[in-house]
C-alpha cells in the first residue's frame, strides 16, 4: 500500500512540474531569446519489502531538472552569422554616409561649371558679366569642397562616437557574463535556477553579437569562456576574469583596438563596420584633399602665367592647400589672366585661358572626382549586395536555431494535455490506494 502511495505521489510531483515548465514555455513563446525547457525524469526503483531476494518494485518517477533544449552548436552559428550581418549592416550605412557626404556637395557639378565658364569666358574674354560668372562659380566651387570636407568630418565624429559607445557596451557585457559565470558555478540549486541564468548569459552572448565576433565555449557546469575572433584567439572572458577592449583614434580618423593592452583584429559586429567605415572616411578626404590641392595649384600657376584684364601679372584665384580650407581671393573678375604674359590691358588674347583649360583637362580636375565618386558608390552597391547574403545567412541561423529551442505552442498544448490527464491519474492512484487501505481495515 505504502509503495502504490509512493508511486502516486512522485507522478504526481512530476506531473506538477511538467505542468510549471509546459506553462513558462507557453507564456515566453515570444520571448526573444527564450529556450524551450523540458523536465527531465527518471524512473525510480527500491529492494522488495517481501519477494524474491533481489527483486525490486518500482517506485514511480523522480524530476531530476529542468533541461534547455539549446544546441551550442547552432548557438555558435547565429552569434558568427549575426556578427557577420551587423559588420554588413552597418558597413552598408557607413559607406552610404560617405558617399552622401561627398555626393550632396555637388562638388563634381561644380567644378564641370566652372570648367564650362572658362569655355563661354573664351568667346568674348573682355566681358564683363562672363567674368563675374567664372569668379561666381569659381566661389561655389570652393564651398563645395568645404562643404565635403565639413560633412566627411561629420560623419567620422558620428562613426568615432559608435564605436566609442561599442567598446563601452562590450565591456559591460564582458562583465556581465563574468558575474553570470560565478553565479553560475556557485548555483546551490542549478535544476530550479540554472535554466534562467543560461538564458541571461545567452541573451548577454546575443548582445555581444551585434558588436564583436567572438567564439564561446562552454564547460560542463554552463559558464562560458569567450575568445575574440577565433577559438585559440584572445580571451575576452574566462570565468569570474575579463580582459579590457580598448580603442585608439589616429591623426586621419582611423580606428585600432586593443584587448588587454595587445593589438587586436575585429572582423564581425558594429565595431568591424565603423572601423571600415572610417578608413573608408579617411581615404576619402585624403583624395578629395589632393583634388583641391591641385585644382588650387594648376589655377594659381596658371594665373601667374598670364596677363589680366588690366595687362597686369595674374594674382592668385585661391587661398589654402585642401578641400576643408580652400577659399576665393580674388576680388574682381578682371583679375582672370586670360591673355598671355606681357598682353595689353583689354587685350582680345586667350591663350593663356586655353592654357588653364588644358592644364585642368590634363591634370584630370574633374575626371579624379567622378572617379572618386564612382568608387564611392561601387562600395556601397557591393556593401549592399554583402549586407544582403549575411542578412539571409543570419535569418536562416536564427530559424534553425528557434526550429531546436523556440517554443511550438502546438506541442506545447500536447504536452499540457498530457501532464494535465498524468496528474489527474496520480490523483486517481491515491483514491483506489485509500479505497483499498479503507476496505483492508473494514474487514473483520
Amino acid at each position: 500500500m505504502s509503495e502504490l502511495l509512493s508511486i502516486a505521489a512522485n507522478g504526481l510531483a512530476a506531473a506538477s512540474a511538467g505542468l510549471d515548465v509546459t506553462a513558462q514555455n507557453i507564456a515566453n513563446a515570444s520571448t526573444p531569446g527564450y529556450v524551450r525547457e523540458t523536465v527531465s525524469q527518471t524512473q525510480l526503483s527500491a529492494p522488495e519489502s517481501n519477494g524474491t531476494p533481489g527483486a525490486t518494485a518500482m517506485s514511480g518517477v523522480e524530476v531530476t531538472g529542468v533541461t534547455r533544449d539549446a544546441s551550442t552548436y547552432l548557438q555558435g552559428q547565429a552569434y558568427t552569422s549575426g556578427a557577420a550581418a551587423a559588420a554588413a549592416d552597418g558597413t552598408v550605412t557607413n559607406l552610404t554616409n560617405v558617399e552622401n557626404a561627398v555626393e550632396q556637395s555637388n562638388v563634381y557639378s561644380a567644378i564641370t561649371n566652372f570648367q564650362a565658364g572658362l569655355e563661354q569666358l573664351g568667346a568674348n574674354p573682355t566681358d564683363p558679366s562672363l567674368r563675374a560668372s567664372v569668379l561666381a562659380d569659381a566661389q561655389n566651387m570652393a564651398q563645395s569642397f568645404n562643404l565635403a570636407s565639413s560633412s566627411l568630418t561629420q560623419a567620422q565624429s558620428g562613426m568615432q562616437t559608435d564605436a566609442s559607445g561599442g567598446v563601452a557596451q562590450v565591456n559591460q557585457i564582458a562583465q556581465n557574463l563574468a558575474q553570470l559565470n560565478q553565479q553560475i558555478a556557485a548555483d546551490s540549486d542549478p535544476a530550479k535556477n540554472g535554466a534562467s541564468l543560461l538564458d541571461s548569459r545567452d541573451a548577454a552572448l546575443t548582445s555581444l553579437s551585434k558588436l564583436v565576433n567572438f567564439t564561446a565555449t562552454y564547460a560542463a557546469n554552463g559558464t562560458v569562456s569567450v575568445q575574440m575572433g577565433g577559438a585559440s584567439g584572445p580571451s575576452l572572458v574566462s570565468g569570474g576574469t575579463t580582459s579590457t577592449l580598448a580603442s585608439s583614434t589616429a591623426a586621419d580618423g582611423t580606428l585600432s583596438f586593443t584587448l588587454g593592452g595587445n593589438a587586436l583584429a575585429i572582423s564581425g559586429g558594429s565595431l568591424a563596420a565603423d572601423q571600415a567605415g572610417l578608413a573608408s572616411a579617411a581615404s576619402t578626404s585624403t583624395s578629395l584633399n589632393s583634388i583641391a590641392a591641385s585644382l588650387i595649384s594648376t589655377v594659381n600657376t596658371q594665373q601667374a602665367a598670364g596677363a589680366d584684364l588690366n595687362g597686369s601679372t595674374g594674382a592668385a584665384l585661391f587661398s589654402g592647400t585642401s578641400a576643408g580650407n580652400i577659399a576665393v581671393t580674388m576680388t574682381s573678375g578682371s583679375q582672370l589672366a586670360t591673355a598671355a604674359a606681357g598682353s595689353a590691358a583689354g587685350s582680345q588674347n586667350t591663350a593663356n585661358l586655353s592654357a588653364l583649360q588644358s592644364a585642368l583637362t590634363s591634370n584630370n580636375i574633374a575626371s579624379n572626382t567622378n572617379s572618386l565618386l564612382f568608387s564611392l558608390s561601387s562600395a556601397t552597391a557591393n556593401a549592399t549586395t554583402a549586407k544582403t547574403a549575411q542578412d539571409a545567412i543570419a535569418a536562416q541561423a536564427q530559424t534553425q536555431l528557434a526550429t531546436q529551442a523556440g517554443v511550438d505552442l502546438n506541442a506545447e498544448a500536447a504536452n499540457l494535455l498530457q501532464y494535465q490527464q498524468a496528474f489527474q491519474a496520480s490523483g486517481k492512484v491515491i483514491q483506489v490506494a485509500s479505497t483499498l487501505f479503507n476496505q483492508l481495515l473494514q474487514i473483520q
